[in-house]
């Protein structure tokens, strides 16, 4: 018999994407979605939708594919209704690391997943899936920590993490801690503000300094593509010896030195508080 899965905010522009490839791979899917276009979106799909009370009993995966700011609430609600042993799934690190999930039930398994999306650099030869930037055409790695709940529940999770997120170039098992330390901290609190940085600096030189947009864009990206080949060890590392002491030099202009402390548990706790309760600095 297959498994089971009650999939909350099925409709929306993640949980539709997940909900499909889960249906796609045989799961007995229940699509849980409250909103009009979401529903509108199953129905052109051939996906009924189905209210909670009807789709949550007896599932054994609660799929909960909501903004991250509700996700401890709803959980509460469904709590009273969930039998020993159900796992609840989160797609998303913050709102279990900031503390969001209920405490009061031990016997429920708490599974956290979340993608790593298609990287820069890889093999893919269809034109399709090399324009694939989030994932479910191009291939992808996943990232999974069993929060709470027995061991052996683990294989159910990345499965179905698996299958939400196909196709799967590997799964890596960390802490609901490390999780959080590599989103909201290295993606969105390193990676996003120096990509945002650059944004802005593209648009420095063409306001300020008169140089065409896209000279300045071509510029960018491709230096970045020779530079993050080299650095993240995917071409040899041969920059002259002039760009390294430029690279210290614009180092001590551009990055604070305390940068770390983005990546810290007690700041990345305070990011997912931010980003879940809408509190923090």
């Amino acid at each position: 018999m297959a498994t089971s899965v009650a999939i909350l905010g099925s409709g929306g522009k993640m949980g539709f994407r997940v909900t499909r490839k889960l249906v796609d791979a045989g799961y007995d899917v229940r699509a849980v979605e409250i909103g009009e276009a979401g529903r509108a979106r199953l129905a052109q799909a051939g996906i009924p939708a189905v209210a909670a009370e009807e789709g949550v009993p007896g599932a054994a995966v609660v799929v909960l594919a909501l903004p991250d700011n509700i996700i401890g609430d709803v959980a509460r609600q469904l709590s009273p209704h969930l039998a020993a042993g159900t796992m609840l799934l989160i797609l998303d690190a913050a709102a279990p690391y900031a503390d969001a999930l209920p405490k009061d039930r031990p016997d429920l398994t708490y599974f956290v997943g979340h993608p790593c999306h298609p990287p820069l650099f890889n093999d893919e030869t269809e034109w399709e899936a090399r324009r694939d930037y989030h994932g479910g055409i191009a291939r992808q790695s996943i990232v999974c920590a069993l929060m709470q709940g027995p061991e052996e529940h683990y294989a159910l999770g990345e499965e179905i993490c698996r299958a939400m997120w196909s196709p799967i170039i590997e799964a890596h098992r960390v802490t609901v801690e490390q999780l959080a330390i590599l989103e909201p901290g290295l993606s969105e609190m390193i990676a996003m503000p120096f990509v945002d940085t650059m944004v802005e600096a593209v648009e420095e030189c063409a306001t300020k300094y008169g140089i065409p947009r896209a000279a300045a864009m071509d510029f960018l990206i491709g230096h970045l593509n020779v530079e993050i080949a080299m650095w993240f060890g995917f071409s040899p590392k041969v920059p002259s010896d002039a760009a390294l002491r430029l690279m210290r030099f614009a180092k001590g202009v551009v990055v604070k030195d305390d940068w770390r402390e983005a990546l810290s548990p007690p700041k990345v706790r305070e990011a997912s508080e931010l980003i879940v309760f809408g509190k923090g600095t």
